[in-house]
């Protein structure tokens, strides 16, 4: 009986050593998360971004890859997202930062991204562990694939939610370059979150905000009396029904730079006559090129995988996960 209390002690001792020596690990996973990078053998991988503080000063400091890729990832799509939808996502935001990488020499990175701090604060202390480890899941899931086009990175633009259908680059960009961005049909998009907007500008402030390109008017009557309704005209449309050029007084312009312009959140959009102002109605939410992020999501919730959303998008080219990150960093 004294044996068998000697050994359970023993048992006992070694047990709580044990505990001791993995509690630091245990406690370091629970806090921080596993870092992917150290199952290749090695410590946590990490990369340098620029920082400003306060528009000024500017700063160079190193962050771990892994969270580097959540915290972009989660600072342009909702914790409610599909899995499948986060990894399409994360697909596209590595190949965006790898052709960076590989167009400067500096290796440093300028990508704004959600730190662990600024997530907690966002969805409080109680939802912040379940929706961090779900966008450092799409990131770890999908390794280090990318889309390739031939032998280079794809160019891969997204958006919001389009018009209900998605812009030719061919169209906008006057090139054949990108022949993977294609109209796409997303009927789903007009169900959007803030798909429809209307913006009320007086004829004075559209004047204003688009002086840069209006600047052949400086002179001429009509800009010295100001705009009426009658000065402003819609000319053609692509084929996704975004506005191609629109007149303003004599001068004509993209219906991209008017947007751009005036921070619409859409190129496609209507003109009406308010009582002394110009009323801009606008559809969808970004540029309208690339993926659409909220058919994306209504895509997963169909049971798409993140490869047949990106495949949708952008037809043509090919997910690899080959590209060696020594030779980037």
């Amino acid at each position: 009986m004294k044996r068998y209390v000697i050994e359970q002690k023993l048992k006992t001792a070694a047990a709580f050593l044990i505990i001791l020596i993995l509690l630091p690990y245990v406690v370091s996973v629970f806090v921080n998360g596993v870092d992917v990078a150290a199952e290749d053998g090695g410590g946590p991988f990490y990369v340098r971004i620029r920082i400003s503080e306060d528009g000024e000063k500017e700063d160079v400091k190193e962050v771990n890859w892994t969270e580097y890729l959540a915290g972009i990832l989660a600072g342009e799509m909702s914790e409610d997202s599909g899995i499948e939808a986060l990894k399409a996502q994360a697909v596209v935001i590595r190949t965006q930062i790898y052709q960076e990488l590989s167009d400067t020499e500096d290796k440093v990175l300028t990508e704004d991204y959600l730190t662990r701090d600024e997530m907690e604060k966002r969805w409080g202390a109680d939802k912040f562990r379940s929706c961090y480890e779900k966008y450092i899941r799409a990131v770890e899931e999908t390794d280090d694939t990318v889309l390739m086009y031939g032998d280079a990175c794809a160019w891969t633009p997204f958006h919001q939610s389009s018009c209900g259908m998605t812009r030719s680059a061919a169209e906008v960009l006057g090139s054949e370059e990108y022949p993977y961005i294609a109209v796409r049909e997303c009927a789903l998009d007009k169900e959007a979150e803030e798909e429809i907007g209307a913006f009320h500008f007086t004829y004075r402030e559209v004047q204003e905000m688009c002086r840069d390109f209006l600047v052949a008017e400086e002179n001429t009557e009509t800009a010295s009396q100001g705009y009426s309704f009658a000065d402003f005209e819609i000319l053609s449309y692509d084929s996704a029904g975004y506005v191609s050029k629109l007149r303003i007084g004599n001068t004509e312009c993209t219906g991209d730079q008017f947007r751009d312009a005036l921070s619409l959140p859409s190129s496609c959009f209507s003109l009406s006559e308010g009582e002394n102002e110009l009323i801009i109605t606008t559809t969808g939410r970004g540029h309208g090129l690339g993926m659409s992020l909220w058919t994306a999501r209504k895509m997963a919730e169909e049971g798409k995988s993140y490869g047949e959303i990106l495949a949708f998008f952008y037809e043509g080219t090919e997910l690899r996960n080959d590209m060696p990150e020594t030779e980037l960093f």
